[in-house]
C-alpha cells in the first residue's frame, strides 16, 4: 500500500492506494486559516503538523500500515515557510491566496526586467518571492533569522524525514527556480536577497528524498517508510487524474479553481496572466489559468447564511432554477488570470425585492464558471487548448456545476472516480512510481502503467439551450469588473 498526503487550505487529506493503484481509504482533518489584516491569509505550520498526525492515526484505526511500502506529498503551493538555523519556524507561514505584497510584485518588476523572462512568469502577491521581499521590509528582524524557505508541503516532508526538499513543480511556483532547467535560478534568488544556501534540494516528484526519521516513525506508528519529493496541489492532482501528457487538461475546484494543461515544453505566456510551470513529472511541463476563489465562494455564502453548501445546493436543485438576473463575480481573494488584481472585491449586482436564496447560489455557480471561462480564453491566446477536461476537487461533486461549467466553456467534461481526492491521490501514485524506480524499474513505463485515468463516473456535454444567454452574461460579468475595478481600490483605501 501507498500512502499520499495533500496538505490543502482547507483540510489535510490522507490518501491510501494498493499496488494496482485503487483507492483502499481516505480520511481527512479541517484546517483554519488566519486573516489579520484585508488581504493577508496565514496558517500556523503547526497545525499542519497536527493535522498529520491525526490523519495517520485515523488511517491506523482503518487499516494495517505495517504494509505500507512508501509516502507522497502535495500541497497548496506558494506559501512562505520561514525556518531559522534550527528549522524552527520564524512567523505563520503566507499562504497562496494572500495579497499583500502587491507594491513589493511591482518593485521587483521594476528593479529587474529581466525576471520575468527567466522565471517564465509573472510577479504576483500570491508566489512566494515576492513575499519575502514584504518580509524583508516589514519584519526585519524575522528577515535577519531567515535560513531556509519551505514550501508548506516539504515542510511536512521535513517534519517527516529531516530532509529539506522540494520538487519542481512545486518550486516552480516561487519564481526562483528556471522552469526550462527546472532548479534554483541563482539571479532570481539574488532578487529577494536570498541564495541556493537557503533553498531546499530540487527533485523530480517520484524521486525518493529520505526515509521517516527513526524517531518520526516511532512517534506515529509507522514503519521506516521512504518519502518521494511529491507535487504541488494542482501537479499532483494531474498525476491523480492521469493528466500527463501534451493535449490533456483538468479543472479543479478546489478552495480556488485552475484550469491545467499539459504541455511537451515550458511555454511561458506571463503577458496574459498564465502560469507556466514543471509538471511533477519529468520531461513535461504544465500552463494554467487561475481563479483565487471557487468552491471557496460557495462555502463563504453557505456561512454567510448559517447553511451548509449541501443545503443550498438541494435547494436550488429543488427549485428547478437554471437562469437568474443576478449576476456574481467571485472576487473574494482579489482575483489572477486575467487581471493579477488583489484589490478585486466580490459582487453581487441586480439583487432586487424579489431575490431569493436560489438566484444568489445559482450565480455564485455561474461566476465562478465565467471565472473559469478567463483562464479557457486567456490559455487558448497562450496556444493552449484542450477538446476535453477531467474535473477534480470537492466542489466537482456537484452534477449541477459541473453541467454549469460544462455549458460555459462550451466543453466536454468528464467527472471521474475520485476526482474528490484528485491531489492525494497522485501523491499515492507518486510514492508508487517512486518505490517502483527505486527497485530499477523504468520510469516512463511505470507512468504509462500507474498514472492512468480513472473510471468515468459522469460526462456534461455544452447544454446549446444555454448558449446565448451564458454569452450574454459572461459579456456583463466582464463589463462590470472593467466598470468597477478603479472604485474598488478607492474602497479598498478606507480604513
Amino acid at each position: 500500500m501507498y500512502l499520499g498526503l495533500d496538505l490543502g487550505t482547507s483540510g489535510l487529506k490522507g490518501v491510501v492506494i494498493d499496488d494496482k493503484g485503487n483507492v483502499l481509504v481516505q480520511e481527512s482533518v479541517s484546517l483554519t486559516v488566519s486573516v489579520p489584516h484585508a488581504t493577508w491569509s496565514e496558517q500556523d505550520p503547526e497545525s499542519w503538523w497536527q493535522a498529520c498526525v491525526d490523519v495517520i492515526q485515523r488511517l491506523q484505526q482503518r487499516l494495517d500500515v505495517s504494509k505500507l511500502k512508501a509516502v507522497g506529498l502535495s500541497g497548496q503551493m506558494h506559501g512562505a515557510t520561514l525556518l531559522d538555523h534550527h528549522g524552527a519556524v520564524l512567523r505563520p507561514c503566507i499562504l497562496w491566496n494572500d495579497g499583500r505584497s502587491q507594491g513589493q510584485c511591482q518593485a521587483l518588476m521594476a528593479e529587474f526586467p529581466d525576471l520575468i523572462e527567466r522565471s517564465g512568469n509573472l510577479y504576483m502577491p500570491g508566489f512566494t518571492a515576492p513575499k519575502i521581499r514584504w518580509v524583508q521590509e516589514n519584519e526585519p528582524e524575522v528577515f535577519a533569522k531567515l535560513a531556509h524557505v519551505l514550501l508548506p508541503k516539504d515542510y511536512l516532508a521535513f517534519r517527516l524525514t529531516g530532509v529539506m526538499s522540494s520538487d519542481c513543480s512545486d518550486a516552480a511556483g516561487t519564481l526562483w527556480l528556471n522552469p526550462q532547467t527546472r532548479q534554483w535560478d541563482d539571479d532570481l534568488l539574488a532578487a529577494t536577497g536570498l541564495t541556493q544556501a537557503n533553498m531546499p534540494k530540487v527533485y523530480e516528484g517520484c524521486d525518493l528524498v529520505g526515509t521517516l526519521s527513526e524517531a518520526i516513525a516511532q512517534e506515529l506508528g509507522l514503519p521506516l517508510l521512504p518519502v518521494v519529493a511529491g507535487a504541488g496541489d494542482n501537479a499532483a492532482g494531474a498525476v491523480g487524474m492521469g493528466v500527463t501528457n501534451p493535449g490533456q487538461g483538468f479543472i479543479s475546484l478546489g478552495t480556488s479553481g485552475v484550469y491545467f494543461t499539459v504541455s511537451e515544453s515550458h511555454k511561458a505566456n506571463p503577458q496574459n496572466t498564465v502560469h507556466a510551470f514543471c509538471h511533477a513529472l519529468p520531461g513535461r511541463w504544465h500552463q494554467m489559468g487561475v481563479t483565487l476563489s471557487a468552491a471557496n465562494s460557495l462555502s463563504w455564502l453557505a456561512k454567510l447564511l448559517d447553511k451548509t453548501v449541501v443545503e443550498l445546493l438541494d435547494v436550488l436543485e429543488d427549485s428547478g432554477m437554471q437562469r437568474t438576473k443576478v449576476l456574481f463575480l467571485p472576487y473574494l481573494s482579489g482575483e489572477r488570470t486575467p487581471h493579477n488584481d488583489p484589490q478585486a472585491n466580490g459582487q453581487f449586482i441586480g439583487l432586487n425585492n424579489t431575490t431569493c436564496l436560489e438566484d444568489m447560489t445559482l450565480a455564485v455557480l455561474e461566476g465562478v464558471a465565467f471565472s473559469l471561462l478567463d483562464c479557457q480564453n486567456a490559455l487558448s491566446s497562450a496556444g493552449s487548448m484542450v477538446d476535453e477536461l477531467s474535473l477534480i476537487g470537492g466542489g466537482a461533486r456537484s452534477a449541477m456545476w459541473r453541467q454549469i461549467i460544462a455549458s460555459v466553456l462550451n466543453k466536454r467534461l468528464i467527472y471521474r472516480d475520485g476526482g474528490d481526492v484528485g491531489p492525494g491521490l497522485g501523491a499515492a501514485r507518486l510514492a508508487l512510481l517512486g518505490e517502483q524506480q527505486g527497485l530499477g524499474q523504468n520510469i516512463e513505463s511505470l507512468i504509462s502503467q500507474y498514472c492512468t485515468m480513472p473510471e468515468v463516473l459522469e460526462v456534461h456535454e455544452p447544454d446549446l439551450t444555454f448558449s446565448v444567454y451564458y454569452q450574454k452574461k459572461y459579456a456583463l460579468y466582464r463589463a462590470y469588473y472593467q466598470a468597477t475595478s478603479k472604485l474598488n481600490h478607492e474602497l479598498a483605501l478606507l480604513s
